[in-house]
This record gives structure tokens, sequence and C-alpha cells, in this order.
């Protein structure tokens, strides 16, 4: 078994140690849900300052101009770009992920049933995050579509035929981690006839994505996971250029016209990506997200996504190989892809009878620990099938192997000791 001392070993001897000094994480603490929120860059606070007391407190209005604000979204969307595969122009900071998602989906959708009316299916797999199904369902009564979900990635295949308007895919999965194979399975849709979004919400700054190089036709992402942007930072949408110009998105507001400063009555889209903006954006937290972009962009000289992405799997394949050799005695089994390749940079454990239904203390009695994953509810009635998760990130800027074996041990000291039937680790709290 790897020990503590390899661990250490394989610490010193990684060139991406250094871009750990660019956050400040809590003393003691060992974070492994930046899958759900990324840590603290330490430029932030001055960033956001500057903008509070200078360019909002000293310059008010003028900053709209002298400090570049109406011009941050495409800004910071060149930058987020450079991770995901797309060109420059072509992508923008705006609104949330589920805002985006419903432009996106909405003008995949028209333009899809303009070159083919009788394509009235969306396709997703049934664990996909929730709010994508909701966006999919709320639209697809609009539109006289009808949203299809697939149990498993192999039923995929089947879906793609005449009645395919848009496969709606998430490339990472939120609950299991399995990383679809986007190049392949966005061929397989286009030779349908069928168009593809991707919900890059766990994949942006974790793995290497290339939207152009796969061919993708619609791409939204999320700001505050990987990409450690803070609470609820903007989100970003992507559109290929041969689509962009194509339909007006619904939300067809202000900042997404053409001219926004005539003020005319009627709407004109602006041309490409600009055209997806919606309102004003929120520039304090449009402002910390450049910070969190720049964190990964820190590595481009380190061997970029590429060198991000073999670190990841370095690590989550020295937890499961811990966990499993510390803790499978006790319950814990294996709840992602064990290929690699086909699992994103996130591992999710279940526990198996007796233990199923204590997940949820488990993890509670971690964070107690120090130790921060999170939980996801599995199906009560059908636990064999959809277990609940013991979900935990690994993201390579910050994580070191010796935080992974101390990860683990605590993991085995919680189920060893049975910590985690302690009452305070079942009271639950809104979030999970």
């Amino acid at each position: 078994m790897t020990t503590l001392q390899d661990c250490d070993v394989l610490d010193q001897e990684d060139p991406l140690r250094e871009l750990r000094q660019q956050f400040d994480l809590p003393p003691g603490v060992i974070y492994l849900d930046g899958n759900s929120l990324g840590v603290l860059p330490r430029a932030t606070l001055g960033r956001v300052q500057e903008v509070i007391q200078r360019e909002w407190g000293q310059d008010l209005i003028k900053s709209w101009n002298t400090a570049g604000w109406m011009e941050l979204p495409g800004k910071i969307g060149d930058k987020i770009a450079r991770l995901v595969g797309a060109g420059p122009g072509e992508l923008v900071v705006a609104d949330s992920t589920s805002l985006n998602l419903y432009k996106v989906l909405s003008a995949a959708l028209r333009i899809a049933q303009a070159d083919a009316p009788a394509r009235k299916v969306i396709v997703s797999e049934r664990s996909n995050f929730p709010t994508d199904l909701y966006i999919a369902e709320s639209l697809a009564r609009q539109h006289g579509a009808r949203l299809h979900l697939v149990d498993s990635v192999d039923e995929i295949a089947g879906t793609l035929n005449a009645d395919l308007a848009v496969l709606m895919i998430t490339e990472v999965n939120y609950r299991t981690g399995y990383k679809h194979d986007m190049k392949a399975l966005t061929a397989a849709a286009h030779a349908a006839g069928a168009l593809v979004i991707w919900d890059l919400a766990h994949s942006a700054g974790a793995v290497p994505v290339d939207l152009k190089g796969a061919d993708a036709d619609f791409a939204v992402g999320c700001g505050y996971k990987y990409l450690n942007g803070g609470p609820g930072a903007p989100a970003f949408v992507w559109a290929h250029p041969r689509h962009a110009d194509r339909f007006w998105q619904p939300l067809s507001g202000w900042l997404g016209h053409a001219a926004p400063f005539q003020f005319t009555p009627d709407y004109q889209p602006a041309p490409g990506i600009k055209r997806y903006i919606c309102g004003t954006p929120a520039m304090l937290s449009t402002a910390a997200l450049e910070c969190g972009v720049d964190t990964v962009l820190a590595a481009e000289g380190l061997g970029g996504m590429a060198a991000l992405r073999k670190k990841s799997i370095a690590l989550t394949e020295l937890f499961i190989e811990l966990a499993e050799e510390r803790c499978g005695a006790l319950g814990v089994r294996l709840a992602s892809p064990r290929n690699p390749e086909r699992r994103g940079s996130q591992v999710c454990l279940s526990l198996a009878a007796p233990l199923q239904h204590a997940g949820y203390a488990v993890i509670q009695a971690l964070i107690a620990r120090g130790v921060i994953g999170d939980f996801r509810a599995g199906d009560p009635a059908r636990l064999d099938e959809v277990p609940h998760i013991l979900r935990f990130g690994f993201t390579p800027l910050y994580i070191g192997f010796a935080d992974v074996y101390a990860a683990v041990e605590h993991l085995y000291q919680v189920l060893k000791t049975e910590e985690w039937q302690r009452p305070e680790f079942a009271r639950q709290g809104a979030v999970t």
C-alpha cells in the first residue's frame, strides 16, 4: 500500500505544487469539495476591494468606461475559452448556468425544428443535474417537444434517431463523476441530424475540453466550482459560430442588443455570442470570477490543462486505491468509473449494507474532522441501483497527495470507530 512517506515524496516532486500558494486555505482543512465550491484565491479580496473602494466608490458610474466594466464579461469569456477549446469572441460570462441553458436550449430547439419540424425530442440522463432537467421540461412544454430521460449511458445510442432534436448532456456527471466522450457522442448525434448541448459545470478548469475540436453546438458552464469564482459566481455560455446568429435567444435583454445605448424600443440582436447577454453584469462577482479563472490559467506555463488532468488522475487513482484497501472491509464501495479516462476530477463512494443509509452522517463526521466532501442522496427505495453518494472532488491546483492519504485515514477512523453514529451528525442541514 502507498505510504504517507510515499505521498510526501510525490508532493515534493509535483511540478504544480507552487500553484497552491494562490489560495487561502483554512489551516487543518482538507478541502475535497471544489467540485461544488472552489476555494478563495488570495488575489480576490484585493481585487474586489479595488472595485468597491476605487472603481465604484471613487469613480462611480464612470467605471463602466474607465475601468472597462462593460467589456469584462467578454474579456473573462476569452480567458475561459482558452480552457474549453473555444475561440476569441465566442464565449461570454453572463447570468447563471440555468439561465444560460434556457437560452441555448431554446435556440437549439428552434434551429432543429426549423431544419426538421418532426424533431420533437430532447434527450438527457435521468441522473443529470436537476436544474438542467427542469429547464428542459419547461422548454419542452413551450415548444411542443418531449423530454426523454435515459437511465444509463448505454441507452443514449438508441435515442439518436429522426425524432431527436437536441441531446443535452453534462460532460462529467455530477453524481458519479462519469466523463462522456464529447467528440464521439457529438459526432454520433450529428450523424443522426441532432444538435448537442454540453454542460461543462464539472469540466471547465478540471479536465481538458475542446469544444471546437469536438464540433459541439452549444455549451454552458459554472463559474464557482473548478474556476474558483466564488459563491454564486456568474456562469458562461458558448455557441458555435455557425449557430450564434441564427436565432434570438429568448431572454432578449438590453445588453444583448446590437446598440444598447441607443435605447430603441425594438430589439435588434447583437452579432455573435454577445446576443446571449441579457442584463447588466454583477460587477463585484464578475471581478471575483476573473481572479478565479486566472488561478487555472496560471498552470499554462506548467503544462496547462494536460498537466492538471495528469495530476487529477493520479490523485483520484490514489484515493480509490487507499479507500478500497483501508475501508473496503468496512463497506466502502466505488461508485465512480474505475477507468480514469471515463472519470472526471472527482471520486464518488457508496456504503454497502448495513451502512447504506449512513452516508450523510459519515460525511458530517468527516467535515467535523476537517475533511470536507459532500453527500448526494440516492433513491431510498432503490439504494442498490441508485445509492447514496459520498462525493469527493480533487482540485489539483491545491490538493496534494498527502491530503489524499490523510483524508482516507480519517474516513477509516470514522467508520472503524462508528464515530458517525454520534447524534449531531444525523441533523440535517439546509445544504448537504
